[in-house]
């Protein structure tokens, strides 16, 4: 079994930063892809960010420049450095990873989000 668990989020106000991390844990035998994504009231989850093991990156055009992917393979860890915060940040934040476990299965798996919230 893999858990992916979010930490970071909370309230903060426009302008300001955020780090969110994502631990990865269990049986686990390699991590493609690792992403997150966002999803506000009303509106369809989004990519913001994905990284892959290489540490090539992709980014949506609206968070370009103000914020940042990265990962630590050692840990099965990625983060997501949040700069110049914006009100339609605003939304929970999910990470992804593109798993292979120890038995060779490959899937999605996801975490369970974490909110964050930008506002004066």
């Amino acid at each position: 079994q893999v858990q992916l668990v979010e930490s970071g989020g909370g309230l903060v106000q426009p302008g300001g930063s955020l780090r969110l991390s994502c631990a990865a844990s269990g049986s686990i035998f390699s991590i493609n892809s690792m992403g997150w994504y966002r999803q506000a009231p009303g509106k369809q989850r989004e990519l913001v960010a994905a990284i892959t093991s290489g540490g090539s990156t992709n980014y949506a055009d609206s968070v370009k420049g103000r914020l940042t992917i990265s990962r630590d393979n050692a840990k099965n860890t990625v983060y997501l450095q949040m700069n110049s915060l914006k009100p339609e940040d605003t939304a929970v934040y999910y990470c992804h990873g593109d798993v292979t476990n120890t038995g060779r299965a490959r899937f999605n798996q996801w975490g369970r989000g974490t909110q964050v919230t930008v506002s004066s």
